[in-house]
């Protein structure tokens, strides 16, 4: 096995612990000293730095949301002068302020690493030619990965996201090994070559590097089938550091968390009580490592799990389960907690269905209604009655099956849902129409 960093990666849980909170009491007062916020959220509970002896302390500070960050918008959480910083990225902003992050040299230094780390546990080498499909600019993705690429010694080809066509073309005629994109616009790909007339036997594809939104197995199966790669996931996001914050090995048993630089914690959404490893709840992130803008208990509103196991590959840092859903995606219908990660798993692999979907939440009386659209990967169906029925029956039923409830069915022509390039909208809501 080729260890990126064998000596964190493979590092005793207790001299682990060690590192972790000597950093922790750096960042508590880098935050304490430079950030106002901080400050008074600290002295509010009483928590000065002086004040932690373990990691256990963590639990006292208060948690720090994505709203936080909109309020003091762009630079108020900042840790570091502007003359310090040398590189902003921010989040789309589509529901409001974008939210800012700022990184200085150190920190760039650790993204590049933190992310090499997982590339190579996931089977990266210095041989790879690797096409970055992400959209390049103030999203993280893009040069999360791009520098991790380069630390290792891999190729990169920063073909961005989009203009899809000519993308197959390059893949083909550079040799491309590995791919990096969102799962969505992966399979979206996989379409547009099929239209071409390249066959994943035409191509070196043998890697996929996926991230930026949630997928299922059944996703990473469909991707793994049509490229034929090994498809694995990483995870991160903006506020964070960007991708890096974990990451699968070639295993795929969970992502590997960089725990030297984030301390992880699950948490009851509802409550915020801390969950012991193993039970599912909201990721909760604390960065130890991050100058610019460090940040102290960050709810992500992600849902999964801590796996505590060991892991073949001989890790020895904890690991995410796969993201089950984000606490702010949740839909309530007829009284039942739905994700669309459930509707993806219960869909996918469908004959006749393509992996592309929508669903559409509207009011009906005083009650949340969903309507699933899937497209036929034949339209002529939609002119067989009797095929049609059986059809929608079937999925009707795999959906109750793993929701437990019944939604409607809407089959549409082929191509009929809008393609994304970057992460997909699952979720129209149509409920304040």
């Amino acid at each position: 096995m080729n260890y990126f960093n064998e000596k964190m990666e493979r590092i005793d849980r207790e001299d682990l612990k060690k590192i972790q909170l000597e950093r922790l009491k750096k960042t508590v007062e880098r935050c304490y000293h430079n950030v106002p916020f901080y400050k008074e959220r600290l002295d509010s509970v009483g928590m000065t730095p002086e004040k932690f002896t373990s990691l256990d302390d963590l639990k006292e500070i208060p948690f720090t949301t994505k709203a936080d960050i909109r309020d003091h918008y762009p630079y108020g959480l900042f840790a570091a002068p502007m003359k310090e910083i040398v590189r902003l990225h921010a989040s789309s902003g589509t529901t409001g302020k974008p939210t800012v992050v700022g990184y200085t040299r150190n920190d760039l230094n650790m993204w590049a690493e933190a992310m090499a780390r997982l590339l190579v546990a996931a089977g990266l080498t210095d041989e790879d030619i690797v096409q970055v499909s992400f959209g390049y600019g103030l999203f993280t993705g893009a040069f999360g990965l791009h520098y991790g690429i380069e630390n290792v010694g891999a190729t990169v080809v920063p073909t961005s996201s989009g203009n899809t066509e000519k993308q197959i073309m390059l893949m083909k005629d550079f040799g491309t090994t590995a791919l990096v994109g969102t799962p969505s616009y992966a399979i979206h790909m996989a379409e547009v070559a099929e239209q071409m007339g390249i066959k994943k036997e035409d191509l070196k594809l043998r890697l996929g590097f996926f991230g930026a939104e949630a997928s299922t197995e059944e996703m990473r199966a469909e991707l793994e089938k049509r490229w034929g790669i090994l498809a694995t996931e990483n995870y991160g996001m903006s506020e964070l550091v960007g991708p890096g914050v974990a990451g699968e090995c070639i295993y795929k048993k969970g992502m590997h968390i960089n725990e030297e630089l984030f301390i992880p914690e699950i948490i009851d959404p509802a409550t915020g009580e801390v969950l012991p490893y193993g039970e599912k709840g909201e990721v909760v992130v604390t960065t130890i490592c991050k100058e610019g803008i460090p940040l102290l208990r960050y709810r992500t509103k992600d849902i999964t799990y801590i796996i505590d196991e060991p892991c073949e590959c001989g890790r020895t840092t904890l690991r995410f389960h796969k993201m089950q859903g984000r606490s702010d995606d949740m839909l309530i219908i007829k009284g039942v907690n739905v994700f669309p990660s459930q509707i993806e798993s219960a869909i996918t692999g469908t004959s006749g269905i393509s992996p592309h979907y929508q669903l559409i939440v509207t009011k009906e009386g005083y009650f949340d209604a969903l309507e699933v659209v899937l497209e036929l990967v034949d339209g002529s169906l939609l002119n067989n009655y009797k095929e049609l029925v059986a059809l929608e029956r079937s999925i009707k039923h795999k959906i109750r099956t793993v929701v437990g409830i019944d939604v409607k069915i809407k089959l549409v022509n082929p191509n009929t849902i809008e393609r994304s390039q970057g992460k997909a909208k699952r979720v129209v809501d149509l409920r304040n129409q």
